[in-house]
């Protein structure tokens, strides 16, 4: 029965989230609230639970009262024993941590440095605001993979435009926080490579790590962990840890045992491990059993320093353990050392190729002599040992010659388990999560077991695709570059460098896809495929001008066409081929056309389109569902340069009909959320707010976009602001904001409209502080030409137009459409010409009516647009008939502002009526001209 405990309601929200394993990104977009705030709440449970980490938390289902708050905690693992001693050590270790920035306590395995460290954290927590983070890295066998064990205890997710390493930077680079790093010494490489840029970037954030070695990075200060005390003015830390450690298995020492014990402890030189293990054998062996175990032969080696005496006298603990099971428990042992993770009575069969009913015996009877730790797995009970018996374990299996055989059926555990993870169900990430790192240390040893490499690249591809799905994406693509390395044919090395490709333009990364696609390319042509070869060279121009916001470094024109070129003289007759060059010959056009364009579109429109929309037949016929979404992208973007946005905006929705049936690949995914962005886009262009805001909103809610709210919410912010939704601007605008600071505070051209946005509806609420605080947000995109005429103009001239400045509004917006064409087409024009004709009306302007006759035939077909056009030209006759029916159409139009402010245009009763429906929006009441 679970207690009853103070947890309130948001953190009953927060449990239930990351009970599902999801990120504290993740949790924050669910919630509506700052990834800081998530990190609170976690750390806040993580206390009252009593509960070590993430995983252990993810498992605890408390019934929920109370709603007191609760404050953040140290996120550190509960010891399951009293921590003895060490006085002196941890006040030294805690002076280090007030003077330097990271601090590594060093000394051999089973000396006492995770519980000391621990220790010292538990209580510095206090100093630090943000808190203390406990990062284990035990299951880590990849130097690659420190970053992710790291954000993976923060909660963290990657960055799409970043790498892991890169997210952690941004996530913790404001923040005062004290980060443990227990274990490095297996990983070392890669956590000194890791602290070298944390350390360097995040000014507030402090490390204390613990090795058996040092880290060697510039920061770093060594603490060497000493053992034990003997004997310290009468009293030993040791002989207390000893006697402490009896008295808990039931059998309490007498005080005139003391010298026998400090004998035995000295004999064990002090290390805490070797103590707590002879401890343990108390009741079965008594003093003087223990004595004479410890005179075993096997205890004895030769050579070595005083630090590899302290290590072997922990591995004679260990010796004396391990003589005293039966043959089969031994056998038992060192092949379940190759577990990483926490694992099962039935794993542990298939891996020792035992039957299940005698391997749980022996499981037991290892963990009744504390070689194995009993511990909650989501498939029922679970076993672990501890990294220093893991390691012991590991060197016996080596010298028994079962090395590779239990490592290769490990391996095909981990095939099974990986090909058996369907991806269904709220459980799938926890049982992803609980063999993950079992998978990735059986593909690091495969891979270099040239007899084990075919399995070795199945078991890439499938940690590449499980990877991708639980968003890991730096990982997925990576996996998948391991996958092609490993693959003995070409063909098959080929196609995963493209899936690698399509992982790394969801991850923002066009260079990178740049460099797979060229060598999918040249794989292709090894296996003889020049078509296929002809469709990455194609595919790799079409994304230089598709996406070329991703690229660190833009191709230059010259290089695309050579490209071009390439593919087409490899094409042959293959359609697939063809429609791939024709498809980058239409990208190419249409790009030049718009990069050299300074006014209205060429003539050469049509032209355009025709080529567009035979890339898009083309691709059809091949049966290409993702070349054809493609192909219909670079039409919508044809049609809109020609002027002709309705048409545009049924494009992007036939592209996201046709992607709703694609297959689930990386390819498709990167697909979706560029066709939802754009579908989004041509909703708002069109006047369709409701469908923008449908789009916008698969959008901000899609997964993969969890960890780049800022990313994943522009254009929802547009859509809510455009429309007046202000509550949902207000939350959106704070996973926006806090998503935007974690990345490093990108000034993206394209995340402009949604700045702009939050700043007019602040504006528009008189909140002068909050205006200020988005003000200095806007100012870092700088003046672009879409901010001067497009987006930036819209949002003044509505604002202006709010407080009746009309006839600065029109000066805002002074620029003839014309004029502006290439800044104002796609999404604004309508809104621009609309607004420009709704104030040149109400400055009293000499050409109202002919400005409100062009307007008319540009706005046509828009509900929004041209309902403001009418509102406009009723006012100019006084048609209050015709002005009140506008507020119709704006709500049928799901445009709550504009039909607010209908109501005050109409004056009389309306007025009142309009300014009640302001104030509910919370907005300020709005002023006549």
């Amino acid at each position: 029965m679970t207690a009853v405990l103070d947890i309130s309601p948001r953190e009953a929200e927060v449990l239930e989230l990351v009970r599902a394993h999801l990120s504290n990104a993740e949790i924050a977009a669910r919630l509506c609230i700052s990834v800081r705030t998530v990190e609170s709440h976690v750390s806040s449970l993580l206390r009252k639970l009593e509960v070590p980490d993430r995983r252990a938390l993810a498992q605890r289902a408390p019934e929920p009262v109370g709603t007191g708050p609760s404050r953040p905690a140290p996120v550190l693992p509960a010891p399951l024993t009293s921590f003895i001693g060490r006085v002196s050590e941890r006040a030294v270790l805690t002076e280090m941590l007030k003077e330097h920035r990271q601090v590594t306590a060093v000394g051999p395995g089973g000396v006492g440095k995770t519980r000391l460290a621990l220790a010292v954290a538990a209580e510095a927590a206090g100093e630090y605001s943000d808190g203390v983070w406990f990062v284990d890295l035990v299951p880590v066998t990849d130097a690659g993979m420190v970053a992710a064990a790291v954000a993976g205890a923060l909660g963290l997710g990657e960055q799409p435009g970043h790498g892991m390493t890169e997210s952690v930077l941004a996530a913790l680079a404001d923040r005062h926080t004290l980060l443990v790093l227990d274990n490095c010494e297996q990983v070392v490489d890669g956590v000194a490579l890791f602290l070298e840029r944390l350390l360097a970037t995040c000014p507030r954030v402090t490390v204390l790590a613990t090795s058996r070695a040092r880290l060697m990075v510039p920061f770093e200060r060594v603490y060497p962990v000493p053992p034990l005390s003997l004997a310290v003015d009468g009293e030993s830390d040791a002989v207390a840890l000893f006697m402490e450690r009896a008295t808990a298995v039931g059998w309490p020492l007498d005080p005139p045992l003391f010298e026998h014990i400090a004998e035995i402890c000295e004999r064990l030189d002090g290390m805490a491990l070797a103590i707590e293990l002879a401890a343990a054998r108390y009741p079965t062996l008594g003093l003087d059993g223990i004595t004479t175990a410890l005179s075993h032969p096997l205890r004895m080696l030769t050579g070595g320093s005083r630090a590899e005496d302290r290590h072997r006298s922990v591995r004679a603990a260990l010796d004396w353990s391990h003589a005293l099971l039966e043959p089969a428990d031994r056998a038992l042992l060192r092949q379940v050392s190759v577990f990483v993770a926490p694992f099962t009575a039935a794993a542990a069969a298939e891996v020792s190729g035992s039957e299940e009913g005698l391997v749980a015996d022996g499981l037991a009877r290892l963990a009744e002599q504390s070689l194995l730790v009993v511990t909650a797995c989501p498939s029922g009970t679970g076993y672990r040992a501890l990294e220093t018996i893991r390691q012991y374990g590991k060197e016996r299996l080596t010298e028994a010659g079962e090395l590779a055989e239990t490592r290769s059926r490990h391996l095909r555990w981990c095939l099974a388990e990986a090909a058996g993870l369907a991806v269904v169900g709220a459980d799938w990430r926890a049982r992803f999560d609980a063999v993950a790192d079992d998978l990735r240390a059986a593909l690091a040893w495969a891979a270099d077991q040239p007899e084990q490499r075919a399995d070795a690249r199945r078991l890439a591809r499938h940690l590449a695709e499980l990877t991708f799905t639980r968003h890991l994406v730096g990982e997925s693509q990576g996996r998948y570059e391991q996958a092609a390395a490993l693959a003995d044919d070409p063909a098959a090395t080929a196609s995963m460098l493209r899936h690698a490709a399509a992982v790394a333009g969801c991850r923002m990364r066009g260079d990178d896809m740049y460099r797979l696609h060229l060598a999918a390319a040249e794989a292709a042509r090894r296996a003889g495929d020049t078509a296929v070869a002809a469709c990455d060279l194609a595919t790799i121009a079409t994304n230089a001008y598709r996406f070329a916001s991703k690229f660190a470094r833009k191709l230059p024109a010259e290089e695309t066409a050579a490209l071009i070129a390439q593919a087409r003289e490899l094409a042959g007759a293959d359609p697939a081929a063809q429609a791939a060059v024709a498809l980058a010959e239409a990208a190419r056009e249409l790009n030049d056309a718009i990069g050299a364009a300074h006014g209205q579109p060429d003539d050469s429109g049509p032209e355009k389109i025709a080529r567009a929309e035979r890339a898009v037949e083309l691709t059809h016929r091949a049966g290409d569902p993702l070349a054809e979404s493609a192909a219909l992208d670079v039409l919508t973007g044809a049609l809109s340069w020609a002027g002709d946005a309705f048409a545009a905006a049924a494009t992007a929705r036939r592209r996201i009909a046709l992607l709703s049936s694609a297959p689930n690949t990386p390819a498709a995914t990167h697909e979706l959320i560029e066709a939802l962005g754009e579908a989004a886009e041509a909703g708002l262009g069109t006047g369709d707010l409701p469908g923008a805001r449908r789009w916008a909103r698969q959008l901000a809610d899609h997964p993969l976009l969890a960890e780049v709210g800022h990313r994943a919410t522009s254009w929802l912010l547009v859509a809510d602001a455009l429309a007046g939704n202000v509550d949902q601007v207000l939350s959106g605008s704070i996973r926006f904001l806090d998503a935007w600071r974690r990345a490093g505070s990108p000034p993206t051209s394209a995340l402009g409209p949604a700045v702009a946005a939050v700043v007019m509806i602040h504006s528009l609420r008189d909140d002068h502080d909050a205006r200020r605080e988005w003000g200095t947000v806007l100012d870092q995109f700088g003046t672009t030409p879409e901010h001067a005429y497009g987006y930036g103009a819209v949002f003044d001239a509505m604002l202006l137009l709010h407080h009746g400045q009309a006839s600065e509004a029109l000066e805002r917006m002074a620029s003839e459409a014309g004029e502006v064409w290439k800044w104002v087409t796609w999404i604004w024009l309508h809104w621009y010409v609309a607004l420009r004709s709704e104030a040149t009306v109400l400055a009293g302007s000499i050409d109202a009516r002919a400005r409100l006759a062009d307007a008319r035939t540009v706005t046509a077909g828009n509900p929004v647009a041209r309902a403001i056009v009418e509102r406009a030209e009723a006012l100019l006759d006084n048609d209050r008939e015709r002005l009140l029916a506008t507020a119709d159409v704006f709500d049928a139009a799901g445009c709550r502002y504009q039909s607010a402010r209908t109501l005050v245009l109409a004056g009389g009763d309306h007025a009142a009526r309009g300014a009640a429906a302001l104030a509910e929006l919370g907005l300020t009441p709005m002023a006549l001209t």
